[in-house]
């Protein structure tokens, strides 16, 4: 079985109660749209409508609450450019490339293991029919 810690640390059920902040910290990170805006400036400073031209389906709302989020969380660094019409970029903190490593591993999970989860639901489909 495959080891499925990350640098040595596993998760801690007790960090998913109410009230504990690693609850709070993981949420916002794994929601929907975190994960993936963070990928894309993986490619380094991005402007606003370009990250939204990539992230086909997110709203102009839920782009700009998550980034504000990011940015708070100290993940994104907004930079306003003074062009006319102004312009505005984002790019990873520092802190927020060390979440490449593991988001890396999440997609290559997800790419080696489609086949099985689609295979998964096809069963599940079947039986509940």
């Amino acid at each position: 079985m495959e080891d499925l810690s990350y640098q040595g640390v596993r998760c801690d059920v007790a960090a998913f109660s109410v009230d504990c902040p690693n609850r709070e910290l993981f949420d916002q990170i794994a929601d929907k749209w975190s994960m993936m805006i963070l990928t894309v400036l993986d490619t380094g400073p991005t402007r606003f409508n370009e990250i939204k031209r990539q992230l086909e389906g997110i709203s102009q709302k839920s782009l700009t609450q998550t980034l504000r989020k990011l940015e708070r969380n100290g993940l994104v660094i907004r930079e306003v450019i003074d062009t006319s019409p102004v312009a505005v970029q984002y790019q990873l903190s520092d802190l927020g490339g060390t979440l490449l490593p593991p988001f890396r591993a999440l997609y290559g999970w997800t790419k080696h293991h489609l086949g099985d989860v689609l295979s998964a639901r096809a069963t599940y489909d079947a039986r509940v029919a």
